[in-house]
């Protein structure tokens, strides 16, 4: 089946969070949003067939997980990331980010340090402060253009006050995708200082270069000290049906975790996740296939026009994700002018680069999940804004 991601979606109207909360973020709607990490093309047509079939049965009680939805899960693991986690060590939340902040709680004590590696999706903070957890900032360097490492000396140096850290694999807003010997220097150090490692799988399936290496298949000893947040929102763009698959090590962490909520009455999927995340597993690879290679393109063409036509903001094609992370360095502004400026001046819904490293000023990150002329039209807009502001600097 051939799929159009060309055609523009309209959302509006539709309590999409991209859109109608356009005016508490912005205090605008009049911004093209190319924020929050959603796409605003269609999913595979298995999943919105099995939810069709789904909503026409007409009950919506209690759903039963069958022993086949984590089956699904880790044949899919296997299948394109070439590790077979056991379904029995899955466990069922509510989404990564729910995952993260539970996982947080659970093995670490009020007043501890969890690790982290900005600029970084922002919830890494926000879970460990909301638990009343220490945040911990290894900041990643970039030694060439597009191209960050680890600063090896302060990972290690933080790890010796670290009771967890959060890894995010590929990484976002960076969109790097971890070598091994990267994966394995920092988890070898890990083991080394007895410090749990969570690591945030979700857009593992969105790589265009390079090859996604779960963390837990690095070794027995390794995963042994991993537990892995993986999900089918992201790939196929679910986010609203809430839905996660976290993966344990062992027995005790999983009943520890299932414990925590079991104790809110959380365990069950509802009755729409359930079969769409099924679904697509099973039957979703000739759409992510297809869309793979529509979102490298769109990347391609912000990175070519920014280049030609707006030197004065820097960026890089990822290697993961459909998020690109921009230089704005080059307009000269602090911050919220920069927020400001894309706002007022261009009309554009991006998010500031604060949110993911408090410490840096001049960025911005830009979705590229649309339509190719959504994004053509998001460029004018972007050079007619700084063909203004070169007016008013001359």
């Amino acid at each position: 089946m051939h799929y159009d991601f060309d055609t523009p979606v309209d959302r509006s109207g539709h309590h999409a969070a991209k859109y109608e909360e356009r005016v508490r973020v912005f205090g605008t709607d009049q911004v093209i949003p190319l924020w929050i990490a959603d796409m605003d093309l269609p999913t595979a047509q298995p999943i919105l067939d099995a939810v069709t079939a789904r909503a026409r049965e007409g009950l919506f009680g209690y759903t039963s997980r069958p022993a086949s939805y984590f089956e699904a899960a880790c044949a899919w693991q296997a299948r394109r990331h070439h590790w077979s986690p056991d379904p029995a060590l899955c466990s069922h939340a509510l989404g990564v980010v729910p995952a993260l902040a539970s996982l947080v709680r659970i093995f670490s004590e009020p007043g501890d340090n969890v690790l982290i590696q900005p600029p970084v999706y922002p919830e890494f903070a926000d879970v460990t402060d909301f638990q009343g957890r220490t945040v911990l900032a290894n900041q990643l360097l970039e030694t060439a253009p597009g191209h960050w490492e680890v600063d090896w000396a302060d990972f290690e140096g933080k790890l010796r006050q670290a009771r967890l850290f959060i890894l995010c694999s590929p990484h976002n807003p960076l969109g790097k995708v971890w070598s091994r010997e990267e994966l394995t220097r920092m988890l070898e150090l890990c083991l080394r200082h007895g410090v749990l490692v969570i690591s945030d799988e979700i857009h593992s399936d969105l790589v265009f270069r390079g090859t996604h290496i779960p963390t837990a298949s690095l070794s027995p000893e390794i995963a042994a000290n991993v537990i892995t947040c993986i999900s089918a929102t992201k790939t196929f763009n679910l986010a609203g049906l809430h839905a996660s698959v976290t993966v344990f090590p062992d027995q005790e962490k999983k009943r520890r975790f299932d414990q925590f909520w079991m104790s809110f009455d959380v365990h069950r999927n509802n009755v729409f996740s359930l079969v769409a995340m099924e679904a697509a597993w099973r039957e979703g690879d000739a759409w992510l296939d297809q869309l793979l290679s529509y979102l490298d393109g769109n990347l391609h063409y912000i990175k070519a026009f920014l280049d030609e036509k707006i030197p004065e903001i820097k960026t890089f094609v990822p290697d993961a994700t459909y998020l690109m992370w921009l230089d704005c360095r080059g307009l000269s502004m602090a911050q919220d002018d920069l927020v400001r400026f894309m706002i007022d001046k261009a009309g554009l819904g991006l998010n500031s680069g604060h949110g993911f490293d408090p410490a840096r000023s001049g960025f911005m990150r830009l979705n590229v999940a649309c339509s190719r002329s959504v994004l053509e039209r998001a460029m004018a807009q972007l050079e007619a804004a700084v063909a203004a502001w070169r007016e008013v600097r001359a």
